[in-house]
């Protein structure tokens, strides 16, 4: 089968899939076809989860488009704050992203977390199962077809990726209403109901608490609590 020439500009916010050459003007490609558009930018690199839309010749085309010969394709970046339509939005991370789901938790954002690594395959269909954008820094499963939604974490940083994803997808914050080690709603409790878990010094000092409804883990304003209303701060100055 003879080569279909195209050219394909990427978004320089893309730049960091592609190699070097494809950064800048639209550059020739060869491709089979037959192949969809879709597949074409993913195996230029180019998760379609990060991609906001593809236009050839100055019109939008869906990712199922088969490029015809001569065609310019435009490969564009999502718009922010992005719109996941359907559930409430809510979130799934893969194993490499436990900071962040505790500091979404922390600011009230519902954010599951697998803390083992469960495989691709059963990540995706969590995402797909309960209706959740997956978080990952793992390409290959944010190629995979069976995703509900997803989206690449950008950075290794926490507090870039928190920034990142607060950026991206403008959730609610509810601050101090989740369990950061499960994620679960918290409640009031009183010092009786956790009794249990506290040591002498939080029995004598500590009066005000807040229990898990799905764990059972309590909370009260301990030593950390000043890191943790930093976080919370630049969160909410961020919106």
């Amino acid at each position: 089968m003879n080569a279909t020439e195209i050219h394909v500009e990427v978004a320089p916010e893309l730049h960091l899939f592609v190699p070097a050459a494809r950064r800048g003007a639209a550059t020739a490609l060869a491709t089979d076809g037959v192949s969809t558009l879709g597949h074409v930018v993913e195996s230029l690199g180019v998760p379609l989860t990060e991609v906001g839309a593809l236009v050839v010749d100055d019109r939008e085309v869906p990712a199922s488009h088969v490029p015809a010969a001569g065609e310019r394709v435009s490969v564009r970046a999502v718009d922010r704050p992005q719109h996941v339509p359907g559930a409430p939005l809510r979130f799934l991370l893969d194993v490499h992203l436990g900071t962040l789901a505790r500091r979404l938790r922390l600011l009230g954002v519902d954010a599951a977390y697998e803390s083992t690594d469960i495989g691709d395959p059963a990540l995706a269909a969590r995402s797909a199962a309960e209706q959740r954008v997956m978080l990952s820094r793992d390409r290959g499963l944010l190629r995979r077809r069976e995703l509900w939604a997803g989206a690449f974490v950008y950075s290794t940083r926490p507090e870039e990726q928190l920034h990142d994803v607060l950026d991206r997808f403008a959730p609610e914050l509810r601050p101090w209403t989740r369990c950061t080690a499960c994620n679960g709603l918290l409640r009031a409790a009183t010092k009786e109901e956790v009794a249990d878990q506290l040591k002498g010094g939080t029995q004598r000092s500590y009066d005000v608490f807040a229990q898990c409804t799905a764990c059972g883990r309590a909370y009260w304003k301990g030593a950390h609590h000043e890191q943790l209303e930093a976080i919370v701060g630049r969160a909410l100055k961020q919106r």
